[in-house]
């Protein structure tokens, strides 16, 4: 037994000696002096057996045995401590002789966005709900729920990206939305009246894209509707928008034109901000800038959203975003905004 006891002390220490975690030391610490079946343990039960005498002697070896392996251990404990430590300080450790780090380089909003934030501001200040609707429609509520009839020239499918398998003369026709209109009928029929919200979006028409026509491009539509409005109310709000994004001195007036969802309908034109109506080259020498289209909301835009158009009134107006963009800075080509070109969103 004396052998056996000589032998483990000395795999024990070699084995100790080579750890290198924790948890690599605690399996040996285990393996070695494990109440139930450690190695030693085993050699200790075997002590009864022996004659009195060898069993002292074997006993006091047997002791100095533990004592230099728990030493060992305990040793082996402290130095992977300190060096968990040590090498968590080097880690965390800064270098103050170090020039100062490069400045991040942060993102920030599209233009478009910074646009639409801001007039989505000026409108909740004035009590409008800020509202969101499908990019991909029903032809129903984007032609027939505001009063677009089957031969109007929108719905022509080179006008329109109608989406294959639903194309126009199918059962169900699917458009990738040609305007925010789509929202009127929706809102009217999730919230009944009284009602005043915005929708500003993404819109598609089939475009030949040059600097002036893009495919894809923002709008932002608006409705009210309750009891009582008239076109003075139409007209108060409109100022307001031209006021706050062209300042005080923005005079605005109204021409008629034709829009199958209002009657009567409007084009709303606002004094050039550039050359405060004198006439240059940004409003065509005119001293004026077509912004909007508005009008009081058509009866049968009401009857399509469940309200009884004898009853209730209303209007609704719609912003080109993207044009309200590219007038606020000066931008010439349209296509720049959707190109996703660093070079030119760098700039704002």
């Amino acid at each position: 037994m004396q052998d056996k006891l000589l032998q483990l002390k000395t795999n024990a220490l070699a084995a100790i000696k080579l750890v290198k975690d924790k948890a690599r030391l605690e399996e040996i610490e285990n393996k070695l002096l494990g109440r139930k079946s450690g190695e030693l343990t085993e050699l200790l039960k075997g002590l009864k057996e022996l004659a009195a005498d060898t069993r002292k002697v074997v006993g006091q070896i047997a002791n100095e045995v533990k004592t230099e392996i728990e030493s060992a251990l305990q040793e082996k404990q402290q130095e992977l401590s300190t060096s968990s430590w040590a090498d968590a300080l080097e880690k965390e450790r800064v270098d103050i002789t170090q020039p100062a780090l490069p400045a991040a380089e942060y993102g920030h909003y599209h233009p478009n966005t910074i646009v639409q934030r801001d007039l989505e501001d000026l409108f909740t200040a004035m009590g409008f709900m800020v509202l969101d609707g499908p990019e991909l429609e029903s032809d129903y509520y984007n032609f027939t729920a505001v009063n677009i009839p089957a031969t109007h020239p929108a719905r022509d499918m080179q006008d329109t990206f109608y989406i294959k398998g639903h194309g126009q003369n199918s059962d169900s026709p699917w458009v990738m939305r040609t305007h925010t209109s789509t929202m009127q009928v929706r809102s009217l029929q999730k919230y009944g009246t009284p009602l005043k919200m915005i929708v500003p979006g993404k819109c598609y028409r089939n475009e030949a894209t040059d600097p002036r026509h893009e495919h894809t491009f923002y709008q932002l539509e608006g409705m009210v509707i309750d009891k009582g409005i008239t076109f003075s109310h139409l007209k108060g709000v409109l100022e307001a928008v031209a006021k706050h994004l062209y300042g005080e001195e923005t005079e605005v007036r109204l021409m008629p034109k034709f829009y199958p969802f209002v009657e009567p309908g409007v084009r709303g034109e606002v004094t050039c901000f550039l050359c405060k109506g004198k006439g240059c080259r940004l409003c065509k020498n005119s001293g004026w800038l077509e912004i909007f289209g508005a009008g009081m909301t058509h009866p049968n835009v009401l009857k399509e959203g469940g309200i009884d158009p004898n009853v209730y009134q209303g209007f609704a107006f719609g912003f080109g975003l993207t044009r309200l963009v590219m007038l606020k800075y000066g931008i010439s080509d349209v296509r720049l905004l959707e190109s996703g070109d660093l070079r030119f969103l760098e700039q704002f």
